[in-house]
């Protein structure tokens, strides 16, 4: 038998999908009549009409409620039958009226959009009601409002550039076609067919702008992990702090030759041994996908969070920790703010990259925006100092309002051996300079730039689990006490903590 064409993926319908992702006999409509946008017995209304019944929906939108995982949720689903799911006034106004209405009754919302874009019979007054779709996500997040959005085969055009492209979480269906411009315009523009493999749904994740490419039998899984995790109450239960222990008085170049150790748990042995659930997310939402910076949602017990972690293995395997890298952990603090979450950020890094590219994406400006937008993020915020500390790249994610340090943790403007250098032209003095610059965990703590510190036994490489479960255990103790206090005397103190370091005074 000869091999045929390779048959094309089923694409689920609008009620397909429906019926894949929620809890079976959820689903509840919330569509009244669409607008009316053609002059009856015009040739637009028998084409509407051509399309309801190839469709078998009114419009190319759908909209409606239902349960995912348990959780009540708003739906938003596109019809790619109907006028090849173009967004008109009617289908606009209909996911305005739903985005309004979740805002009103509090509820999650899952977009699963499936369209060409602007709907060329209507023109402009079609085109510009992006503007009042974005606005209603914008209102809608304001609300600190967990939206996912299932980018399906194709999302195109304005539905791409507005609302498919606002999600907290973006996750697209293998093989799909995604993009700003179709193809079919390019060619009829340019005159040469669009590049392949561009405007795909694994291309897309690949440079960062999904966080996962699922088929439609394994989306509601994740979906459920994700408002398991962003719905959870935030439990300020008082959690059982690490017990103090006495800390033996280790030479810092001791501690920072320890700190390199490959064998020493970093980020995800953190999570993995530390965290009760973990939902990694991937790259900069715009183009980016840095691998030295991991971004995950996660839960330490019963408190949710969103973490931002320097990866060393990512450093060692791919390279050093870049603007994009800082632009993934800025993508995070957005996700705190917009979710409401506390935010834990994570470092461990051998130092910024220092190379024309750095230079040329804006390193200085990135590790400067970090910081900024860091020390004034407003929800309660946790720094843990795993490892390495080396540079700006570090105190990039060090603003908090408490600051953990492992044992055998280091800060410091440059790695000791650079510092020797400028200073005395040889790399060889390292073990005294930092010895000098109280880069190790305990004059840190001395100096008030760390709160507490968690002790190694001896060496936290030697005890992986046991290490990476005390520091989970500090970290959630941190998170209960956080959570507990006043929003604005905790940004006051935050400001506090660092207006006095270096002897600065307190402000009144």
């Amino acid at each position: 038998m000869s091999d045929g064409p390779t048959a094309k993926p089923a694409r689920p319908t609008s009620s397909e999908l429906i019926a894949a992702v929620l809890d079976d006999g959820t689903w509840q409509s919330w569509d009244e009549a669409p607008l009316a946008v053609a002059q009856e017995g015009s040739p637009y209304a028998v084409e509407l009409t051509a399309a309801a019944e190839k469709a078998g929906t009114d419009e190319s939108i759908v909209t409606g409620e239902g349960r995912i995982g348990g959780h009540r949720v708003a739906v938003i689903a596109g019809e790619f039958k109907f006028l090849a799911g173009s967004i008109g006034v009617a289908a606009a106004e209909r996911i305005v009226l739903a985005f309004e209405r979740a805002t009103r009754e509090r509820l999650p919302l899952f977009a699963a959009p499936a369209s060409g874009g602007t709907r060329m019979q209507e023109g402009t007054p079609a085109f510009v009601t992006m503007v009042k779709i974005s606005a209603a996500v914008a209102a809608y997040k304001r609300e600190h409002l967990p939206y996912i959005t299932y980018l399906r085969h194709p999302t195109t055009g304005g539905v791409f550039a507005s609302w498919g492209s606002l999600g907290h979480v973006t996750v697209g269906e293998p093989g799909a076609t995604i993009g700003f411009l179709g193809a079919r315009v390019y060619e009829a523009l340019y005159g040469q067919p669009f590049p392949d493999d561009v405007q795909t749904a694994e291309n897309l994740f690949a440079h960062g702008l999904l966080d996962a490419v699922l088929p439609v039998e394994l989306l509601t899984a994740t979906a459920a992990r994700f408002l398991d995790l962003v719905l959870a109450p935030h439990d300020s239960t008082p959690a059982p702090d690490v017990p103090k222990e006495p800390l033996a008085d280790v030479p810092a170049w001791d501690s920072i030759v320890r700190s390199r150790n490959a064998a020493r748990p970093g980020v995800r042995a953190l999570l993995k041994l530390g965290a009760t659930d973990v939902l990694p997310l991937f790259g900069t939402g715009a183009g980016e996908w840095d691998r030295s910076l991991f971004l995950a949602l996660a839960r330490f017990e019963g408190t949710p969070c969103v973490v931002l972690g320097q990866d060393r293995r990512g450093e060692q395997t791919e390279a050093p920790l870049s603007p994009s890298g800082l632009r993934v952990a800025r993508r995070g603090m957005k996700l705190a703010t917009e979710l409401d979450l506390p935010l834990v950020s994570i470092i461990d890094t051998a130092g910024a990259a220092l190379s024309k590219e750095a230079e040329e994406g804006g390193m200085a400006g990135e590790i400067a925006r970090c910081l900024s937008e860091l020390v004034v993020l407003e929800v309660p915020t946790v720094c843990v100092l795993l490892g390495q500390g080396t540079g700006g790249g570090a105190l990039a994610l060090m603003p908090a309002d408490r600051v953990i340090s492992a044992q055998h943790s280091w800060l410091s403007p440059l790695p000791p051996e650079g510092a020797s250098a400028i200073l005395y032209r040889t790399p060889d003095r390292a073990p005294e300079l930092a010895e000098r610059q109280r880069v190790r965990s305990l004059d840190l703590l001395e100096d008030g730039i760390v709160d507490r510190i968690v002790a190694e036994h001896p060496d936290a490489s030697d005890e992986p689990e046991a290490f990476c479960r005390r520091m989970a255990q500090a970290i959630r103790h941190e998170l209960a006490d956080l959570g507990d206090r006043d929003r604005e005397r905790r940004l006051h103190d935050r400001h506090a903590r660092y207006r006095r370091l270096g002897g600065g005074a307190d402000p009144r």
